[in-house]
């Protein structure tokens, strides 16, 4: 059975070249446009192995979710996939679990590798 991936960004054409990459690596993928849709669909949907989430986005960020999740005690192994590259925003993103920092525009190849360690975990 294969892992199925949560993949949190506001730009769609971004969320089509993760599914396409991951599917491609044997992942399912769920998609969300932003943080609170994220939010809802880790709580709706109990098989998501990992998360792959931007920075930037409306209504909640990237961070502001992943400090959610850790507030609540959950959460999933995550990559953030952002074109930000600031040390601070990188240290309160591990501070909050992220266990990974990609920028954009990402490789397949490594985005895949990343994924596959993160959900085996």
């Amino acid at each position: 059975m294969s892992k199925r991936i949560l993949v949190v960004d506001d730009s769609r054409t971004v969320r089509q070249q993760v599914r396409l990459a991951l599917s491609q690596g044997g992942f399912e993928i769920v998609e969300a446009c932003d943080g609170l849709d994220g939010h809802q669909k880790l709580c709706e949907d109990t098989q998501i192995a990992a998360m792959i989430c931007d920075i930037n986005m409306p209504r909640m960020n990237g961070i502001e979710l992943l400090e959610k999740l850790a507030a609540e005690g959950g959460g999933v192994p995550t990559v953030v996939l952002t074109t930000e590259g600031q040390p601070e925003l990188i240290q309160r993103a591990k501070r909050a679990g992220a266990k990974g920092w990609i920028v954009k525009p990402f490789k397949a190849d490594l985005l895949v590798a990343a994924v596959r360690k993160l959900a085996a975990a």
